[in-house]
């Protein structure tokens, strides 16, 4: 089921392009990983997703409810971590979460001290006398304290050490587990590679790419090392659709390769391949290729 659903949502800037005709779904427990460079839109259709802004075109629905409309009863169901967190500081912790849990009329006292506790973060500092990381933990418990059904997180784990980012995916994988929608933003190729479902890459206000990560890997450029017992003709390999360029290093042939490696496997076995290695696409590569392409 698609807790998040948006048909051709554009806003415009005057004559600029802030998001155009975007299309997108979020099911029930599923992470999208959101990425596109600077400028790209991201903060525009969070903020439009939000309410913060209104949308100049399009349609998007909150579990078949319309999203665009002021409507505080949908709104409660939305967690957010924004980029660039605002805080009381002269508040304590605690008393600051406890302020956003009055707002959304719900008492968080019992899973605010539990991933207090998690998270390892003193509720009774002021939020002025802790560290960035500290800081960002307090950000993390707003957004999931109310159990949303759905999310929308921008660089969730900026300034948060290793153990406690670790700390963060279960919190996270808890509310997957629920059937939490999750919007991921984050410039951490590696976070969002190893967190999210299926990825989306915008660029210029446009969606340019809406996958899973093993599907947009079938697609893209990879290179494949063949090591023979012998030196061998790199003729064969050049004449096959899905090879793109052979590199020939002794006995040892690299193939960069487009789309599936079948028909090279076979012809190595049959010229007595002795090893083969693949350099796999990460992320980031795929990121970069088809941003390189618009």
């Amino acid at each position: 089921m698609n807790v998040v659903e948006i048909q051709g949502l554009t806003k415009f800037y005057g004559d600029v392009v802030g998001i155009e005709n975007l299309n997108l779904e979020i099911k029930a427990g599923e992470v999208v990983g959101f990425l596109g460079p600077n400028g790209a839109g991201k903060s525009t259709t969070i903020r439009v997703l939000l309410g913060l802004i209104n949308a100049s075109s399009g349609r998007a629905s909150f579990n078949g409810a319309d999203a665009l409309t002021k409507n505080p009863d949908l709104r409660s169901q939305v967690g957010y971590l924004p980029g660039a967190p605002t805080y009381y500081n002269r508040y304590k912790a605690l008393d600051f979460l406890k302020m956003f849990a009055d707002i959304r009329g719900v008492n968080c006292d019992e899973i605010i001290y539990d991933y207090a506790r998690r998270l390892k973060l003193d509720l009774t500092k002021k939020i002025g006398e802790l560290s960035k990381g500290n800081r960002q933990k307090v950000a993390v418990i707003q957004a999931f304290m109310h159990q949303p059904k759905i999310l929308f997180l921008d660089e969730p784990t900026s300034g948060l050490d290793p153990l406690v980012q670790i700390e963060f995916e279960k919190i996270l994988d808890e509310a997957k587990a629920r059937g939490a929608a999750v919007l991921l933003s984050s410039h951490v190729m590696s976070e969002v590679e190893h967190l999210a479902d299926r990825v989306a890459i915008i660029n210029k206000g446009r969606l340019m790419v809406f996958e899973d990560i093993a599907t947009l890997r079938s697609r893209t450029i990879r290179k494949i090392d063949l090591h023979f017992p012998a030196i061998t003709s790199a003729e064969r390999f050049k004449s096959l659709s899905s090879v793109s360029e052979v590199d020939v290093h002794g006995k040892r042939i690299t193939c960069t390769v487009v789309g599936s490696e079948h028909e090279l496997l076979k012809l190595a076995v049959e010229l007595g391949v002795e090893n083969v290695k693949t350099h796999e696409t990460s992320l980031e590569d795929i990121f970069l290729a088809e941003v390189g392409r618009n």
